[in-house]
């Protein structure tokens, strides 16, 4: 875990000679001291750069204004690159949505209760009432929003007003409801979701008795960032577990819901420190 002296810096744009010198330079004179560095260029000829620095420095609250000045300085000097810096100390907050389907929901909180995951969770909203109780149980505020029929307008509008404001990010925790384009647009923060397979296959109802039909020898679990295209945002983590010809339905659910777990979570993490950079449908993740 970060301690309250750490910030990250994420810089991306078009790569070219200098800019770790630049970024190195900035820090440096303010007495940073880096403890991470990761960078990825796909071109070293003028292609895309991605790096994340984390650097650790005394009175950092005060400080950090300062720095992301002089870094706007001097990295508008012949570099065409956009960086963000933030105080690693204040946890990101997010709200969960879930539906029915409990596993994913309760792995996340309980990673968080423990200091697994360093987030502040806002509140879960839920489609159904069933889990209610035990996400109180977590001391954490549930919000009933009913979404029935084709008309989801009016929940919709219940979620804008719920989160506008109050979150940094979404976590889609098996919600079994799909999001408009308007409200994604409305809301402005990424959102994550998780998906019962390796690459969007199996969809609608029942995917494992489906993928137990075709006799699949891998399942596995996609975390993406959602796009208004159905499943196709851009793909933060993936895994896979093996199944055999004597998996039964209920044993391919079982196993591909502990993989849901491992990989939302990781998602959660990687996208909370600061770690996933996303350019265009893909991303560049740091870990």
């Amino acid at each position: 875990m970060v301690t309250r002296e750490q910030a990250s810096l994420i810089v991306h744009g078009q790569d070219r000679i200098g800019i770790v010198a630049a970024v190195g330079s900035v820090l440096a004179a303010h007495g940073a001291n880096i403890v991470s560095l990761d960078q990825y260029s796909d071109n070293p000829h003028g292609g895309a750069f991605f790096q994340r620095t984390v650097f650790s420095l005394d009175n950092l609250k005060a400080v950090l204004p300062e720095i992301r000045d002089d870094l706007g300085a001097r990295l508008s000097e012949g570099f065409a690159l956009d960086f963000t810096l933030r105080d690693m100390s204040v946890r990101k907050r997010v709200a969960i949505f879930a539906s029915k389907s409990h596993h994913c929901l309760l792995d996340l909180l309980w990673r968080h209760r423990g200091g697994e995951l360093p987030i502040s969770v806002s509140m879960v909203v839920s489609n159904h009432a069933d889990l209610a109780e035990e996400v109180r149980g977590f001391g954490i505020p549930f919000f009933h929003v009913p979404s029935a029929g084709p008309d989801k307008s009016a929940a919709e509008a219940e979620h804008l007003r719920l989160l506008q404001g109050n979150v940094d990010f979404v976590v889609l925790a098996r919600y079994m409801q799909i999001l408009s384009g308007d409200f994604i647009a409305r809301l402005g923060v990424p959102i994550i979701n998780i998906h019962h397979s390796f690459l969007p296959a199996f969809i609608g109802a029942a995917p494992y008795a489906k993928a137990k039909e075709r006799g699949v020898k891998l399942i596995g679990a996609t975390a993406h960032y959602v796009t208004e295209d159905l499943d196709q945002g851009p793909i933060i983590e993936q895994d896979v577990v093996r199944a055999t010809h004597a998996d039964t339905a209920a044993d391919l659910q079982r196993r591909g819901a502990d993989v849901e777990r491992l990989v939302l979570s990781r998602a959660v993490q990687w996208h909370s420190e600061d770690r996933v950079i996303r350019d265009g449908n893909h991303t560049i993740v740091f870990t």
